[in-house]
């Protein structure tokens, strides 16, 4: 399938709908089966003992399939997460950047399925693993062939 968005058109719809966050994220490839993304690591991002929050990893994960399938649908601001499941595996040391590998499993007219590894800059091991839903709203722009 072609893509609907590249990671210059993903940076763009994150700057205009999420302000507030966008400036975490890179994009550094995108593909039809999913994307990268990178995440800066922020003091706001840290929890006590050294090591990068929970919330700020699920961020991570929720962002990098939502881009993945705005990547394959085009902009649709009202993808929403429904459901997300995540494994911590080991901590992240503070101070480094995370990088996100996201996969579509399944993208359906309704719901999309994508998995996540999240791995720490100096691991070689992933740090998280995430499963995640996205419901789609009705009548979202598609790319042809989707269904």
């Amino acid at each position: 399938m072609d893509l609907q968005m590249d990671g210059a058109a993903l940076e763009a719809f994150m700057a205009t709908h999420f302000p507030q966050v966008s400036d975490d994220f890179r994009v550094r490839s995108v593909s039809s089966g999913g994307l990268v993304l990178e995440m800066r690591v922020r003091d706001a991002h840290l929890r006590p003992g050294g090591t990068v929050s929970g919330p700020a990893m699920f961020a991570l994960a929720d962002v990098a399939v939502y881009l993945a399938i705005l990547a394959q649908i085009g902009p649709v601001a009202l993808a929403v997460t429904t459901n997300c499941g995540i494994d911590f595996l080991r901590r992240p040391p503070a101070g480094q950047g995370l990088r996100a590998e996201a996969r579509i499993l399944k993208l359906g007219r309704v719901l999309a399925v994508g998995d996540v590894l999240i791995f720490s800059q100096g691991l070689e091991a992933p740090v998280a693993r995430a499963s995640l839903t996205y419901s789609i709203p009705p009548g979202a722009r598609r790319g042809p062939g989707m269904g």
